[in-house]
């Protein structure tokens, strides 16, 4: 997995150049990282133009992401950033944790207010990230409604719009972006197997592979509580149970590999395959 992955859509070349403009309205960066990959959900481009201002990252889809690792990289990135909080945008307190995070790296702004005889003004935030990490879920529980919209897929969120969650802070949306390119595939894999960038990018027999490679290394358990696959043998092996256990065929009655390939990375996304994070904190 050496070759080097290009992807960058117009729309995201745009968005970049939105962000740049309208990051010098904004007090604090909200910037979400997927639990399941947070290295990979580093978008260097973002972190430069926002490098000037406070920063909050939030580890998101924590329900799908090995808890331990998670508390890991909770402290790992802490040492790199203002402030990181873990959510899961299904609980009721999310944004309750969230506001508290907000208010206190507003609290310098406000503290300035007061001193030269303001009213303490709502502190102004941009969400940042990569796709589907989560921001649409995230602004609409925060704003109480559909502010945005919300599919599992890359890029669907579209333009940019102020959201007022309360008397405290605003919201600015803006789209997901990605790197322009990847150094290798290794993060290209992690971004399509959490559905942040379209599986056709990478075939799936590439993610196939990697996964169960990943799998087997760290979570043998997941394909046998899953498939009940006892040990994880090579690609086709592992493919040609699924097909067998779920009775995946196709039209001559032979079992349909592609589509058990299929399952098996769309299991992976939605988290059926049991609480999984691709990239281990090392100490």
């Amino acid at each position: 997995m050496g070759q080097q992955i290009h992807w960058f859509p117009g729309h995201m070349n745009k968005a970049l150049n939105e962000v740049e403009n309208k990051v010098k309205l904004v007090d604090v960066v909200i910037e979400l990282f997927d639990a399941r990959a947070p290295l990979s959900s580093i978008n260097e481009n973002l972190g430069k133009l926002t490098a000037n201002k406070k920063k909050l990252i939030v580890l998101t889809k924590i329900d799908l992401a090995d808890p331990e690792q998670t508390k890991k990289w909770g402290v790992e990135l802490s040492k790199r950033f203002d402030k990181v909080i873990s959510l899961d945008l299904k609980k009721n307190n999310a944004e309750i944790i969230l506001s508290k995070a907000v208010m206190e790296l507003g609290k310098e702004k406000h503290a300035k207010e007061v001193a030269k005889g303001m009213k303490p003004q709502p502190i102004r935030t941009m969400i940042i990230g990569i796709p589907n990490v989560g921001k649409s879920s995230l602004i609409n529980r925060l704003a109480k409604r559909k502010a945005a919209g919300v599919q599992n897929k890359p890029g669907y969120t579209r333009g940019e719009q102020w959201i007022s969650v309360n008397k405290d802070f605003l919201l600015l949306d803006t789209p997901g972006i990605l790197p322009m390119s990847y150094e290798n595939q290794k993060k290209a894999a992690n971004l399509a197997l959490i559905g942040a960038i379209r599986e056709d990018i990478l075939p799936n027999e590439v993610l196939g592979e990697y996964l169960l490679k990943f799998l087997k290394e760290n979570y043998p358990e997941s394909l046998f509580n899953r498939f009940d696959i006892k040990e994880i043998g090579d690609r086709l092996d592992v493919l040609k149970q699924i097909a067998e256990r779920r009775k995946i065929v196709t039209s001559t009655g032979e079992n349909d590999l592609l589509r058990a390939e299929s399952l098996l990375l769309k299991e992976f996304k939605d988290g059926l395959l049991g609480s999984i994070t691709l990239e281990w904190y090392e100490s």
